[in-house]
């Protein structure tokens, strides 16, 4: 750490430390031992707290992989008070903004579009930003189909100019604001949705969200719909509409890492069972995907993976904190060196494909097990902890074990150790920690875990703000350059 820096600054490092773990967690929903209203309370504190003192991190962390409810609020915390930052912050914060908007789901965008129309945003630079963001849409005739009323939304706010004539723009602008007007479109979903009306054949062109609601209409059966609109559904639509009894027609190994310990999940422990071959075969590709240039360059790896009943998560995050460890347990693996990882679930299970939440959380007798020497009697180069932090079984045996393991038996640090926590503490405004010498960071996707294990070193209290900001700066440069590359 820097001797030079005060204590405000250390304060301050603090604060943004506490921001990222929360914006890369925390969604405003129901958690475990948390309900949606404190989550909600909790970040409206965070994210105006930052954003007041701390501005330039609060753009910053557009840059940083935080998930996309906060990514949002922080986009529209930015619109909203633009009158508070100079001209040289809000040039920057407009292309931090445009960089994220390019990686958002449409939907989410939309959405922000509404609540920016709602709040009276209705500056220069936002409806440049809205009039870039839908210039740069592939198809907006689709956009107009599946999300007709976000984009009317847009075409309002920025006074969207939809000439009259055959251009697509003026399709859409007929389709939006004078349907009826036109006989027929030339764009081929546009004219889909007018002839589903009265045209069941015309129902399987359009997005399958959209199609949906005409089925109905026409009373199609579910089972005769689905079959007609499978070409046209995404993956994450192919898996939300299978039977439990079928096997979706889709390629599992081109799913994101999560994602897809998300799915493995849902199955009942008779299909894991009897598609481990396929199921497992799929997680380890997608790992290896995730790990990219990282792949058997941390050495030897030992994880405590948590298991244990609050890993079922909520109504809203069903299984959420489970999918993460499956997923980072798979990680990990390709991570470490070969045949140098050891992964220990908190229920004492050695199959990680069948997994469930059950019992208690005795995470400190797990972490006495993974740093047991491996093979060859040497200690592990990483030992990683996926958990909420709740080790209650006994309560803080997991940090005392920590504390006393760096103290006396690996004051040199020998083995690094991080604690990745998938859920959000509402009431401590952070990620549950611990012992305060273990660094740890929020996780919500378990592929961020190579970059979450670079920012909870500054966790540790060895690093300064000086050596944060430079991080942040070094993640903002990369972020910019590589969306002005793809352009």
């Amino acid at each position: 750490m820097n001797t030079s820096e005060t204590p405000a600054d250390l304060v301050a490092a603090e604060d943004v430390l506490l921001f990222v773990n929360a914006a890369i967690t925390a969604t405003g929903q129901r958690e475990f031992r948390s309900d949606a209203v404190g989550q909600q309370l909790s970040l409206d504190f965070l994210h105006a707290y930052v954003r007041v003192n701390y501005r330039r991190v609060y753009a910053s962390s557009l840059a940083l992989d935080i998930n996309d409810h906060n990514a949002v609020r922080i986009v529209l915390g930015l619109l909203e008070t633009a009158g508070e930052a100079s001209a040289e912050e809000r040039r920057t914060e407009g292309r931090l903004i445009a960089a994220r908007l390019a990686l958002l789901p449409p939907q989410r965008v939309y959405r922000l579009f509404g609540e920016v129309r709602r709040a009276g945003i209705n500056n220069r630079r936002t409806r440049a930003i809205m009039r870039d963001w839908l210039a740069a849409r592939p198809d907006l005739g689709h956009d107009a189909v599946k999300y007709r009323g976000g984009v009317k939304t847009a075409a309002r706010h920025i006074h969207l100019r939809c000439p009259e004539g055959a251009e697509p723009l003026a399709e859409v602008g007929a389709f939006l604001f004078r349907p009826g007007r036109l006989p027929r479109y030339e764009h081929r979903l546009l004219d889909a949705w007018r002839r589903a009306h009265y045209e069941q054949g015309a129902v399987a062109e359009l997005p399958f969200t959209v199609a949906e609601g005409f089925a109905a209409r026409h009373g199609m059966k579910r089972e005769v719909f689905l079959k007609r609109a499978a070409p046209r559904m995404t993956r994450l639509e192919r898996l939300r509409t299978h039977s439990v009894t079928q096997r979706p027609e889709t390629d599992l190994t081109v799913m994101p890492l999560t994602r897809l310990a998300l799915y493995v999940l849902s199955l009942p422990f008779e299909q894991r069972a009897a598609r481990r071959t396929e199921l497992t075969g799929a997680l380890r590709t997608a790992a290896r995907r995730a790990a990219g240039g990282h792949a058997g360059s941390w050495g030897r790896v030992h994880a405590v993976l948590d298991d244990s009943f609050s890993s079922s998560g909520s109504g809203q995050k069903r299984r959420r904190p489970l999918a993460v460890a499956l997923a980072g347990h798979h990680l990990l693996e390709v991570l470490a060196a070969p045949g140098a990882y050891r992964g220990l679930w908190t229920s004492g299970r050695g199959d990680a494909l069948l997994v469930r939440p059950w019992g208690p959380t005795p995470l400190g007798m797990r972490v006495l097990d993974a740093l047991e020497p491996g093979p060859g009697g040497a200690a592990p180069d990483r030992l990683v902890i996926v958990s909420d932090g709740w080790d209650n079984a006994p309560a803080g045996l997991a940090g005392e074990v920590l504390r006393v393991w760096r103290k006396r038996l690996d004051p040199g640090r020998r083995t690094a150790v991080v604690h990745v926590n998938p859920v959000y503490d509402a009431d401590g405004f952070d990620v549950r920690r611990l012992a305060a010498g273990v660094p740890t960071a929020g996780i919500r996707d378990a592929e961020d875990l190579p970059a979450l294990v670079e920012i909870a070193r500054f966790a540790e209290g060895r690093t300064g703000a000086a050596e944060l900001h430079a991080y942040l700066d070094r993640r903002v440069a990369l972020f910019l350059g590589e969306k002005e590359t793809v352009s």
